[in-house]
């Protein structure tokens, strides 16, 4: 239990491998409530920007109201700016209007087909109020310099119009969060491990053939161990390729030799991988989590204290009260 208590007191983080949309790394020396916890609120609790108020003018695509606005909720916008933003629910500053710099983003669309070949409106086509604040591949586009006229690369497509159809649409995005709805969840996966522990009994393995040898590596479906061509000795090749599945287990067992491998799980060190939408980085959504999980302790942390306060001065008030129904 002490070692536990050390443990939360202390994680600590090793990256693997960063980019902008993936992130690799090691979280050491905590135990699995703290690594569930910065799993799920990078889910669900880190804000984002998304559209979620959509005024359409004019519409006579082969979609409805309705459908458009979801694709537009979809389109992962540019959220570097959406911690210093304020929930539209919160803004004293303005009545939900999207007229408001501090909780919202304007986005203006206007695109009609007057040819004869079919013209695609795509997240291109969407105008902000805050150049900070953009479609995603919009922004990856302009960072490489690249347009939109290859077939690979013009955007995310919205709708596509014939001739004489039109869209003409104003959105609000706003900040929101996962757990409200998907389209403000910053993460397209975010998964981890348990660091595997696997320990070889060199003497009982040395007992098997190297044809067993073999046999036994190709049991498992993922290579986690290989043979060393030099000295034929079985060695882990990668430790984090195994799935907890037990195959290897299973096959000594069935060749007689039970207790061949010994593999555990570490209950201090996970691996995790983030993936991100694109909206935040992979990097910056670790950071966004571990501010919000700082903030939700803080605020625990605020309410105990609050709680024992309450109860100090509530004996005090009994006191209060017994002295004066004295006099």
């Amino acid at each position: 239990m002490d070692s536990g208590i050390s443990y939360q007191r202390f994680p600590k983080i090793k990256i693997r491998s960063m980019r902008d949309d993936y992130m690799k790394f090691e979280l050491r020396d905590t135990d699995p409530s703290m690594a569930n916890a910065l799993r799920r609120i990078m889910i669900s609790e880190v804000p984002t920007i998304a559209i979620d108020l959509v005024e359409i003018e004019v519409n006579s695509t082969v979609l409805n109201d309705e459908f458009i606005a979801h694709r537009l909720g979809l389109i992962p916008l540019v959220s570097d700016r959406a911690m210093e933003m304020r929930f539209s629910r919160d803004c004293d500053a303005c009545d939900g209007d999207g007229q408001c710099t501090y909780c919202s983003v304007e986005f203006q669309l206007s695109v009609r087909c007057d040819e004869d070949q079919t013209v695609d409106v795509t997240s291109a086509d969407l105008i902000s109020s805050d150049l900070m604040v953009v479609p995603v591949d919009v922004a990856l586009a302009a960072a490489r310099s690249e347009g939109f006229d290859s077939a690979e690369n013009k955007g995310i497509i919205i709708v596509k119009l014939r001739r004489g159809q039109e869209l003409r649409l104003r959105a609000i995005a706003r900040k929101g969060i996962g757990k409200d709805h998907a389209k403000w969840s910053p993460a397209a996966t975010v998964t981890y491990m348990y660091e595997p522990d696997i320990h070889i009994n060199e003497d009982m393995m040395e007992s098997l053939t190297l044809e067993e040898k073999q046999d036994w590596i190709e049991s498992s479906p993922t290579k986690v161990f290989d043979i060393d061509p030099n000295t034929q000795q079985v060695k882990v090749y990668d430790a984090e390729a195994y799935t907890y599945d037990d195959e290897v287990i299973k096959k000594a067992e069935a060749m007689g030799k039970p207790g061949l491998v010994e593999i555990t799980a570490r209950e201090d060190s996970f691996i995790f991988t983030v993936e991100s939408t694109g909206a935040v980085k992979a990097s910056q959504i670790v950071i966004n989590a571990i501010e919000v999980l700082k903030q939700k302790l803080d605020a625990v942390r605020l309410s105990e204290d609050t709680v024992e306060a309450d109860d100090q001065f509530g004996e005090l008030g009994a006191h209060m009260r017994g002295g004066w129904s004295c006099l």
